[in-house]
């Protein structure tokens, strides 16, 4: 039997209700039978054990992911990431250590990869009860820091990309210490994502120690070999910062929810959720400023919660600005946010 996600399957989608009627509280049950259909067309079209595996063990991934973070859905998330191999003692170590104790005192939890080094100390800092693992089970032994074993927030993953998606979809911040392949590949995954818009804004902080130059090379060769070469955009350089200290890279990230809230596109129209309103002569300044991320003949203006956003309960009572924004170089939409928290 032919099975369709945008067509009525009779029978089938019969069945798939009742399920869901029997098995009770389904909040979403249009995301759910897509789900259960495209189980159904992967069992009719895919014969290879190891390419159902793949997919049977993300859903079960991703799921369990949603179950640990939701509880946390109101609180704000830093991800940290840096090298494994940094032993307990070193400069290094005590500085991710007190950055996690600070991020913990400021009100955000921690999200680590829940190893050695520099995680473990984020870990420590910020203390189990405001503390995230997310792992990754490894050829060899990779156990989890005795900070984050046994805690209800601890995620085992098979594969990196779905660690990836819980790093990076549940966190409101990144910060980088330095580090080997890792957390290189890390970088980069943040920074494409940041640059194409296909994830929200947020601060990217790399963290060097005072007399370190680990990012300031990586970002010397961004300058030099990149820019000059044009594989990036001028603007893109906006959407992280290097810091020097801890202190810097939490200003950083606190400044950056001064006054900016959360984003979301409306009928292709960005919407930007503040914590408090600006004035009509503030909304005027962005305009004269952003217009080259508008639309032709688009805008910048105050509005409250849209009709979408109503239905979805989705912060309702915020003050807002709708934009016309063309969804290119997102570096610029980072400036628009500087601006609006600087004001």
């Amino acid at each position: 039997m032919k099975i369709y996600f945008d067509k009525d399957n009779g029978p089938i989608d019969e069945m798939i209700k009742q399920l869901m009627d029997t098995v009770e509280g389904i909040r979403r049950p249009s995301y759910i039978r897509d789900m259960i259909l495209a189980s159904l067309k992967a069992g009719q079209e895919d014969d290879e054990s190891a390419n159902l595996k793949v997919m049977s063990t993300t859903l079960k991934e991703m799921r369990f992911t949603s179950k640990v973070f939701s509880a946390y859905q109101d609180v704000r998330k830093v991800t940290v990431f840096g090298s494994a191999r940094i032993p307990p003692g070193d400069p290094l170590y005590e500085t991710a250590k007190q950055f996690g104790e600070k991020l913990a005192e400021a009100g955000f939890m921690l999200i680590t990869g829940g190893g050695a080094g520099i995680m473990r100390a984020v870990n420590e800092g910020a203390g189990s009860e405001h503390s995230f693992g997310v792992n990754i089970r490894l050829p060899f032994d990779e156990r989890p820091n005795p900070v984050i074993e046994g805690n209800p927030r601890f995620i085992s993953y098979k594969y990196f990309f779905n660690r990836k998606v819980a790093f990076l979809k549940e966190s409101d911040a990144v910060a980088l210490f330095p580090g080997g392949f890792g957390t290189l590949d890390e970088a980069m995954e943040t920074l494409t994502l940041l640059q194409t818009g296909k994830r929200n804004p947020m601060p990217l902080v790399l963290i060097d120690n005072p007399e370190g130059s680990y990012w300031s090379h990586l970002i010397k060769f961004f300058e030099m070999d990149l820019l000059e070469c044009g594989y990036i955009h001028p603007t893109d350089v906006a959407i992280f910062e290097r810091v020097s200290s801890i202190d810097d890279a939490l200003k950083k990230i606190t400044h950056f929810y001064h006054r900016y809230h959360s984003v979301r596109y409306v009928r292709g129209r960005l919407v930007i959720r503040l914590s408090t309103p600006l004035s009509q002569k503030e909304i005027n300044e962005l305009n004269e400023k952003f217009q080259d991320i508008l639309l032709p003949n688009g805008v910048i203006a105050a509005t409250d919660a849209l009709e979408e956003e109503k239905d979805d309960e989705d912060d309702v009572y915020l003050p807002r600005l709708v934009v016309d924004y063309n969804r290119r170089y997102f570096g610029r939409l980072r400036n628009l946010i500087d601006m609006i928290n600087d004001f």
